[in-house]
């Protein structure tokens, strides 16, 4: 087995806040805090919400650090990770995914075009009854065609900081359930490299 020092895991957080950005009560602040080395993506406006520019920010993220990663996207920010992760490029250093109220597509069709698809990354897509952006039907259909586990948060609006959601130990748990989940693979696939270069030695 190898040892944790020998591989690049655990996975780096990699937060992809919403419209306007995550303030700093937001619950993704408080999750960067929570994991070494945590990454968030900017955008050059947090105003003006753009599909493919704002998956662009993501994935020149995944390009230029080194991985594994697991992100936990909100609101808006769901579905310029989606968006990224449509790249199949990318999806090899994305261990998981956690999506937290994403916005409908339908009410930002302004914002480019996007097309919900089979996600080929284990993620948990989480709604909530009272969201103004997103019906809870309208999230679970999402999570269908991403192919995630859907959770029903209940009653707790957009699941941000006006929500209440500022520290959030749940956040942190479906996280870790990605990670660990993923793991046994992932040093399943290191043992296997390793056993074939030392063949070659």
């Amino acid at each position: 087995m190898l040892s944790c020092s020998k591989s690049t895991w655990p996975p780096r957080l990699v937060t992809v806040p919403g419209l306007h950005g995550s303030e700093g009560a937001h619950w993704q602040t408080w999750l960067e805090r929570q994991f070494a080395r945590s990454l968030r993506i900017e955008q050059a406006d947090w105003d003006a919400p753009n599909v493919a520019g704002w998956a662009r920010s993501l994935r020149d993220v995944l390009a230029r650090e080194r991985g594994p990663f697991v992100l936990a996207a909100h609101s808006f920010g769901c579905l310029a990770t989606a968006h990224a992760l449509q790249q199949a490029s990318y999806v090899g250093d994305v261990v998981g995914v956690l999506f937290v109220a994403p916005a409908s597509p339908a009410k930002f069709a302004f914002a480019g075009a996007f097309e919900a698809r089979r996600l080929g990354v284990p993620s948990i897509l989480i709604g909530s009854e009272t969201d103004p952006w997103m019906p809870l039907a309208g999230a679970r259909e999402l999570a269908q065609r991403f192919g995630s586990a859907f959770v029903n948060l209940g009653d707790a609006g957009h699941i941000n900081t006006a929500a209440g959601f500022g520290p959030w130990p749940r956040a942190k748990y479906f996280v870790d359930t990605l990670v660990h989940c993923a793991a046994p693979l992932r040093f399943r696939e290191e043992e296997a490299v390793e056993a074939v270069s030392h063949a070659w030695v």
